[in-house]
């Protein structure tokens, strides 16, 4: 909350905010008398209200405030214009920016009498009617308040189109903009902006962005580690609805929203904010030929938060979880030819759901809201009995690949058969009946980030009469993730064995078109090849899940991931590494489902050899039965190691200590606490640079750890200066080090590369040298 200093105002009359808002909201009789006593009451008629306005952000060409000027390319708001966490405040269009320029016009059959102007402002307000200036406002207000027009004034009023337009200029943070022209003896009660449904648009987009369609919107095949021949895509465009929560299916519908793109995101064509009490519903038709002695899935990468789906009516399942893959068998309510598939959808923003960095009202490091469909969604073809998932281990030092395999269907399998290749060339068999099979690779080539050699896998269900049942394509990367300590008696991070020092970006992935959704296959790997020409080695997947093929692509590529679980639910407070840490409070069944949306997150992307650390907790945020989640994670995945809470409060528990430090990094070394742990700084770096013409939004909020630099020379200094200090760091035992961060996001310009991927603020082959000092 701001604290905001008392108005100083220009005008011939102010009236108290307090008694204007009482005699708005209960048209008080008594209350307008008291009002009006100092204004002349006469009888008039009522001013129409117009609640929308032209707006720009960059100062227009003189005379903007004329009433000739020609503001059709303006954009169009609903009033008023500002931040929702403004007191008073009814924000129909987001306003970031310092200054904006706003003009509307009204009709008027007659003169008004008595005309006054019913403001709530921020600094440096200018007030035109008609071209001429008829308010001039210093400081702001917390409310609406009413500005009486002088003679001159309101003898600028005139019969038939009249301009009002306003210049407002504020550089801090809370800020808000409105104003109407009214009759003092008529005010009306302003309604609800109808336009406060909207998210903040921002003019960027990234050049895969540009290319979208609805033909080519994320086409690939969604899981390459489980990989069959008979797919369809659903993605492309949707009929969409909004309704309240307790409405049933929707008889019209509100448009077409682009599919896998989130309702509040450029992309997705409908920028519009869910809320609570509201239900997103999705339609589309699809043909389907059923085959006998076969099933279908019906197959979601994403969906934010909760939700239903129906095929001819019938519903085939339910999910809860915003951030991790999930299957229907809709086999029994398809039939041949058209099929029509719908889907329900709510999303609490806020509550005790996992959201990551999502917010109702997004500034700093939190950010714009996601709801509904986010990632592909498709269909595939099986046997009766097909493979539903697939479990794999491997060890570096014996060759081996472990691979279990769960089977679904009416029949078990009389015989599961994995074959490994090495490109074209067979390098291992086995067959059994389904319990765990191990494969010998001899002469085994490891994986790791210098030489990220994978395996193809086929395996094969067969019948009792040989006839195969499924056959699906996999690949394994054979490599042991493990901790030594060093001839100092540091733990060190080892890989195959040998020590390897972790250093990588703090990764958001969002972006400024898609949201959480990368908008296309080809811009994600764009991220993940411009970090590993930057000479890192690891990611770290900062409070996200991302699509599948992006870990893929890590794989083939070799970059290590630690990937955080998704955060949500009440937090404590935040004690960083000091003894005697307190977790928050959560109820059972809150705590049941975020250990069942991390079991789905691990149970997603365990077979994936690029992720080499779970992070359960970030800092504090939602941290709770700290030491229980840390020994579940423990047991369930021992091939991993376990960094409980990065930088948040630390229990003996996992495998490392984390401590987060803006800009410089630094580490509280303490032999006794940490003796048993491999020590990382988690979080350093943060240095923000402006790159005009690419911001989110252009204005003062922009900003960076430890302030901003006075240009590109000494944003650079700061960056090597913090990774001379890491080097250092390391000499002295850390593990570790992940810098903030890869791109800019929303407000936060403390990226290597602007939001929307176009500007690179230090080049790789620069970012590479300068990072060799951090190397073996």
């Amino acid at each position: 909350m701001n604290f905001r200093r008392t108005p100083r105002w220009f005008s011939p009359l102010v009236v108290n905010a307090a008694v204007l808002v009482r005699a708005i909201n209960r048209h008080s009789t008594a209350a307008w008398a008291a009002i009006c006593v100092l204004m002349v009451p006469s009888h008039a008629d009522a001013v129409e209200l117009v609640d929308h306005w032209r707006y720009v952000t960059e100062e227009p060409q003189s005379e903007w405030f004329g009433q000739s000027f020609d503001d059709s390319s303006w954009k169009e708001a609903d009033a008023g214009l500002g931040n929702p966490s403004t007191p008073g405040a009814r924000v129909g269009t987001t306003w970031y920016s310092d200054d904006i320029w706003m003009r509307k016009a009204y009709q008027l059959e007659s003169g008004v009498k008595n005309p006054v102007l019913l403001i709530h402002h921020d600094d440096e307000a200018q007030v035109y009617l008609n071209g001429q200036l008829i308010a001039e406002l210093e400081g702001y207000t917390t409310d609406y308040q009413l500005i009486r027009l002088d003679a001159k004034a309101a003898a600028a009023l005139r019969k038939g189109t009249n301009t009002l337009a306003v210049h407002c200029q504020q550089s801090s943070r809370g800020q808000f903009i409105d104003a109407h022209l009214v009759s003092a003896d008529s005010v009306p009660k302003l309604p609800r902006p109808s336009g406060d449904k909207k998210p903040f648009e921002s003019e960027l987009i990234t050049e895969w962005g540009e290319k979208v369609t609805a033909e080519n919107a994320w086409t690939e095949y969604p899981r390459p580690q489980l990989e069959r021949d008979n797919w369809i895509n659903l993605n492309g465009h949707w009929d969409y609805a909004v309704t309240s929560r307790d409405a049933e299916k929707p008889e019209a519908w509100d448009g077409k929203l682009l599919v896998p793109f989130a309702l509040e995101s450029k992309l997705g064509g409908v920028q519009r904010l869910l809320f609570k009490d509201e239900a997103l519903w999705y339609r589309r038709a699809f043909r389907h030929a059923q085959k006998e002695a076969s099933r279908t899935l019906l197959n979601f990468e994403a969906v934010d938060y909760r939700c239903e789906a129906f095929v001819n009516g019938v519903s085939v399942g339910t999910h809860q979880g915003g951030n991790t893959p999930f299957s229907f068998d809709v086999t029994e309510a398809l039939q041949d030819g058209e099929n029509e598939l719908v889907v329900r959808i709510e999303d609490d923003t806020e509550a005790w759901q996992l959201r990551g960095k999502q917010v109702k009202q997004p500034e700093g490091i939190w950010y714009t809201q996601v709801s509904g469909i986010w990632q592909t969604v498709w269909l595939e073809d099986t046997g009766a009995t097909y493979v539903e998932d697939l479990h794999l281990s491997t060890d570096a030092a014996k060759g081996e690949i472990r691979c279990v395999v769960d089977a679904a269907g009416g029949k078990k399998p009389s015989r599961v058969e994995v074959t490994v290749f090495d490109g074209d060339k067979k390098v291992a068999n086995v067959a059994n009946d389904g319990s765990k099979l191990t494969l010998v690779v001899p002469d085994a080539k490891l994986w790791s980030p210098s030489s990220p050699h994978l395996y193809t896998l086929e395996i094969v269900l067969s019948g009792d009469n040989g006839e195969v049942l499924d056959r699906v394509k996999s690949y394994a990367g054979i490599r042991t993730v493990g901790k030594q300590r060093d001839d100092e008696g540091h733990l060190r991070f080892t890989l195959n064995g040998e020590e390897i020092f972790h250093w990588g970006p703090l990764d958001q992935g969002w972006w400024p078109d898609g949201l959480l959704t990368p908008p296309s296959d080809e811009a994600m790997l764009y991220d993940i090849r411009f970090l590993k020409e930057a000479g890192f080695n690891m990611i770290r997947k900062h409070i996200k899940v991302e699509p599948r093929r992006y870990y893929y692509h890590c794989d083939r590529l070799g970059m290590l991931v630690w990937q955080d679980q998704v955060s949500g639910g009440a937090s404590p407070s935040w004690t960083f590494l000091k003894p005697d840490p307190k977790d928050a409070d959560w109820p059972d069944d809150q705590h049941q489902q975020f250990m069942d949306e991390f079991e789905s997150m691990v149970d997603t992307l365990e077979n994936h050899p690029s992720i080499v650390v779970w992070v359960p907790f970030n800092e504090a945020w939602g941290q709770h039965r700290t030491t229980e989640v840390g020994e579940w994670t423990v047991a369930r995945d021992p091939s991993r190691l376990v960094n409980i809470a990065s930088g948040g409060n630390f229990w003996p528990v996992g495998d490392v200590v984390d401590f987060h430090s803006y800009p410089a990094p630094k580490f509280p070394f303490d032999k006794r606490r940490y003796g048993d742990f491999v020590k990382v700084v988690g979080e350093f770096g943060g240095h923000g640079y402006a790159v005009k013409d690419h911001l989110w939004v252009n204005s003062g909020r922009n900003w960076g750890y430890g302030g901003l630099p006075k240009d590109r020379a000494e944003y650079k200094r700061r960056f090597v200066d913090s990774i001379n200090r890491l080097a250092e760091l390391r000499s002295k035992g850390i593990a570790a080090g992940v810098y903030t961060q890869t791109t800019d996001v929303e407000g936060e310009i403390n990226g290597l590369m602007t939001y929307d991927r176009k500007v690179i603020k230090i080049p790789a082959d620069e970012l590479a040298r300068i990072h060799e000092s951090l190397e073996d």
